[in-house]
């Protein structure tokens, strides 16, 4: 328990560093440097995972949605929302994975309509009289295109673990979780160095201590410790911890960055989206087991 803790409380911080220290700089150069910083954590699982060459391709291209096309839009979204909204939006992302889920099983029941126009309600309530409207929409549209990369990755990770496992031949969770990072990096840096203004980018010092927490530390060790966690808890344990850097994160723009907010209409709709995640009921237990809800943004 103590690793998710820990875990929850590093990933809170990122929120608001993001939103003070990098917005304004080009999203996809940040979300590349992040990324390349965060494989250099876990370079050293790359030569002794014991993939074969199509599934680290797999892989790759699995780590190219959950890491680099999200970390691109994620970033994006905070040049329109403050990080607190950031950070509840991101809620969102579960919901997204027993979604997903139950329309390729074909297991849809009332529930997960039921939570999801309790999610969309939680939403309004918070959006309502508390932004500028047509930016805060763009960026939570854009924050919404995040979160569903991000579940369709976790979808496929679970997937190909779970066929690995049939095969009786399931490499370790870090080698795997190495090769995503690795396909995301080479996805952000290339399509960054086609892109990017680079001869009028200049990134201010603590722009670049953020950088270089952010890709250590949340990404490349928040990774690390939360899936050494993960392995050590229940179901229940995991999904609470799960949840527990939302509001961490939320406290952390208001008091430690000092974000401003209708604190009333922010704490009631964030009240109203849990409550349609807990409508998702059994189902959503059984993705917190699975790990769907490791939302390590």
């Amino acid at each position: 328990m103590s690793y998710l803790i820990v875990t929850s409380l590093i990933w809170a911080l990122s929120f608001g560093l993001i939103k003070t220290f990098l917005t304004g700089y080009d999203p996809l150069v940040v979300a590349a440097i992040r990324l390349w910083l965060a494989l250099l954590v876990f370079s050293p699982w790359l030569a002794r995972s014991g993939l074969g060459f199509g599934r680290a391709i797999r892989l790759m291209v699995l780590g190219t949605v959950q890491f680099g096309i999200m970390y691109w839009l994620y970033i994006t979204a905070y040049q329109y929302l403050p990080a607190y909204a950031v950070a509840v939006f991101t809620i969102f992302t579960p919901l997204y994975v027993v979604l997903l889920d139950a329309i390729l099983s074909r297991r849809w029941s009332w529930r997960y309509a039921a939570a999801a126009v309790l999610a969309v309600a939680g939403a309004l309530v918070i959006v309502a009289r508390s932004f500028d409207t047509p930016a805060a929409l763009t960026g939570i549209g854009i924050l919404q295109g995040a979160n569903l990369c991000f579940a369709i990755g976790q979808l496929g990770f679970q997937r190909m673990a779970r066929r690995n496992d049939a095969a009786g031949s399931r490499p370790a969770e870090a080698g795997m979780i190495a090769y995503m990072v690795l396909g995301a990096a080479l996805f952000t840096g290339l399509f960054a160095v086609i892109t990017a203004d680079f001869g009028n980018l200049r990134f201010a010092r603590d722009a670049i201590l953020a950088l270089l927490y952010l890709g250590i530390i949340p990404t490349g060790l928040g990774f690390y410790l939360f899936n050494k966690g993960a392995a050590r808890t229940g179901p229940g344990t995991l999904a609470a911890a799960n949840n527990l850097k939302i509001p961490l994160a939320v406290l952390a723009a208001w008091l430690i960055f000092g974000e401003q907010a209708h604190y009333a209409r922010v704490l009631l709709g964030l009240a109203v989206i849990v409550a349609g995640l807990a409508v998702a009921g059994r189902h959503g237990s059984w993705c917190a087991a699975k790990g769907y809800h490791r939302d390590s943004r």
